[in-house]
């Protein structure tokens, strides 16, 4: 620790060592610190990162021309034509984030591609100053450019798909991780580059790496492929000896892998083959369980699988009919893939039964085999009606129709929490998992996520679980209670009233993400601006929606305890009980806050913007 003349202790200085290893000039930029300056082939920079207010970011820009005043422009990653950025860089770039020491004393710092590509980077701890519980750091050195597609290709870089295509697919932001396609653009990134945070993977927070502050940081511009050194070669008879003696050892430990790898797939296999045929014999055992199929009866049921309705986080979904009625048959796409939120949804909402909750019919549980059978909701996700797309030629839903979606929701919600057994929370509550029946009565389906909580318990630990965009705050302290599902609630309300996703990044820096335009909204005291403008009905019933908005602002506090109860939520809906106006109208953490987890202080690292909150 550090003191200052008058006895004060100073946090140490932290210190990015920004190389350049290319073979060309690159001009790197970096926010919110400011300056910039040409790195030439072996040129280094160093910058004085400590104390930032909130994360930063450095990226490398290529293709740059000057004048004296520092007026130009960049092929890739400019901000604004100026040497000293002022502003954010337009893709292509790669991008280097970091928190430094703002949240228990711990730095955060990660790779990402949400920007596209451009160069190929190292974002290291120096190794010297390294303590306990650094993060190795992550590295990307392939040229990702010279792979690129060509439906991808930009001068100097390569664009992310999401970019050049717009789609929920590429992008994984409101659809998040759980739900997110791979595709081949998605998977060729992550293979060359596997530390670095991209939409394309789940658990993409985990790319996000950490060090005890007053760590010096080396970010390399191409970096080396070969962190090993050669050896130094002697005389030409002791080279030869040496070169058949690496090659006879080679040979050797070739065969020796081989027989290993080989005995390691036999015993997989046969462990594999025992655990289906023990979750077999468990789900036998089982009390209370709904019907359970086998995989032939649903193949006929689905004439071999032929209709998709649609894709999700473990599996497809596939239209039926069984004995005249028509179902809604989930396949996992992998034999142990989910098989925790298999079980759990099987074992949860196979024993629980009200109007706003997906009915599920049956189950089947053979060999590989692992399906759910569930009841037929004709209109679809609640996705495909609020949220306006080009190609969507559905009229926009109308405010009784909205109103009576988010009572069905919270009445759903208000069941799950407070009048089950145990307090059950979903916590995976977005519009992708609200389904529609012919009258748009909604109900709440997908509780492969879902966490049960004693009635004596405060709270629940668990792993991060659930959709960047619409996860609540607390997340981070993996300390949480059904309050998070409240937080979620919130936000769908917003995207019901406002016709678009909270994470949207085609649009601009400032509007991209819709809490954060509430904020502002509000604190202005323009809150009009966020009802759906493709819907004239919406306007005609403003003071109606503003009085959504506000009971929606309730439930999008920081802090969980100043949430309502879901049943607070339906009091409100149905006009016994008036909303709290007394509330934050701060709505995402940006600092270091008090939770208020339980009865017991706990503060928690908000994630860097593109890991839970989503792309910039």
């Amino acid at each position: 620790m550090f003191l200052s003349a008058g006895g004060a202790k100073l946090k140490p200085a932290t210190m990015l060592n920004i190389t350049n290893r290319c073979s060309y000039t690159v001009w790197p930029a970096a926010m919110p610190v400011g300056g910039g300056v040409q790195l030439d082939p072996g040129a280094t920079w160093t910058l004085n990162v400590s104390g930032l207010a909130s994360h930063g970011r450095v990226w490398a820009r290529t293709g740059c021309s000057f004048n004296g005043r520092g007026n130009g422009s960049c092929q890739t990653g400019d901000c604004g034509g100026m040497l000293a950025c002022k502003a954010y860089g337009r893709p292509p770039n790669t991008m280097a984030e970091f928190t430094i020491g703002q949240f228990n004393n711990t730095d955060f710092f990660d790779l990402s591609f949400v920007d596209s590509f451009n160069v190929p980077m190292d974002f290291l701890p120096v190794q010297d100053q390294g303590g306990p519980g650094c993060g190795k750091g992550p590295r990307c050195a392939a040229n990702i450019t010279s792979q690129c597609p060509s439906e991808l290709t930009a001068p100097g870089g390569c664009n992310n798909a999401c970019t050049v295509f717009k789609q929920d697919r590429y992008c994984c932001t409101g659809n998040a991780a759980y739900n997110c396609e791979p595709t081949k653009y998605s998977l060729l990134f992550q293979q060359i580059c596997p530390d670095v945070y991209d939409y394309s993977m789940d658990a993409d927070w985990k790319k996000t790496f950490t060090c005890p502050l007053g760590t010096n940081y080396q970010i390399v511009f191409c970096p080396s492929i070969n962190l090993n050194t050669s050896l130094p070669s002697t005389g030409s008879s002791s080279s030869s000896k040496r070169r058949i003696g690496l090659i006879l050892g080679t040979v050797v430990g070739f065969i020796l892998i081989a027989g290993f790898l080989l005995f390691f797939v036999h015993r997989r296999r046969t462990r594999r083959h025992r655990e289906m045929e023990e979750e077999e014999e468990e789900f036998g055992k089982l009390q209370g369980t709904p019907m359970r199929f086998t995989f032939h009866q649903l193949e006929v049921a689905t004439e071999q699988f032929r209709d998709k309705l649609g894709e999700g986080g473990f599996g497809s979904v596939f239209e039926g009919q069984l004995g005249g009625e028509r179902i809604a048959v989930k396949r996992l796409d992998q034999a142990g893939q989910g098989k925790k939120e298999f079980s759990a949804e099987v074992q949860t909402i196979g024993s629980i039964h009200h109007i706003n909750l997906v009915k599920l019919i049956g189950f089947c549980v053979e060999k590989s085999h692992r399906l759910l059978v569930y009841e037929y909701m004709p209109k679809g996700s609640l996705d495909r009606w609020i949220y306006c797309h080009d190609d969507n030629i559905d009229p926009p839903l109308d405010w009784s129709t909205r109103c009576k979606i988010i009572t069905h929701i919270a009445k759903g919600l208000s069941y799950l929490h407070e009048e089950c057994t145990k307090r059950i929370a979903h916590l995976d509550v977005k519009p992708q998992n609200i389904l529609l029946d012919d009258n748009f009565n909604a109900k709440l389906s997908d509780f492969g996520l879902c966490k049960l909580i004693d009635r004596d318990m405060s709270q629940v630990v668990t792993r991060m679980r659930g959709t960047p965009g619409y996860l609540a705050p607390e997340w981070l302290t993996s300390q949480i209670t059904e309050k998070a599902d409240v937080y979620s609630f919130g936000i769908v309300v917003i995207e019901i009233i406002n016709g678009r996703q909270n994470l949207d990044p085609s649009r601009s820096e400032e509007s991209m993400h819709l809490i954060t335009l509430l904020e502002k909204k509000v604190k202005h005291d323009n809150l009009v601006d966020m009802i759906d403008k493709t819907s004239k009905d919406m306007q005609a019933h403003e003071q109606d929606v503003i009085q959504m908005m506000m009971l929606a602002m309730w439930c999008l506090q920081i802090d969980c305890k100043r949430r309502p109860k879901m049943s607070e939520v339906v009091k409100v809906l149905e006009g016994t009980m008036n909303a709290e106006s007394n509330i934050d109208h701060n709505f995402v953490a940006t600092n270091q806050v008090n939770f208020r987890i339980a009865d017991n202080a706990a503060s928690s690292v908000p994630p860097l913007a593109s890991h839970v909150s989503g792309p910039r």
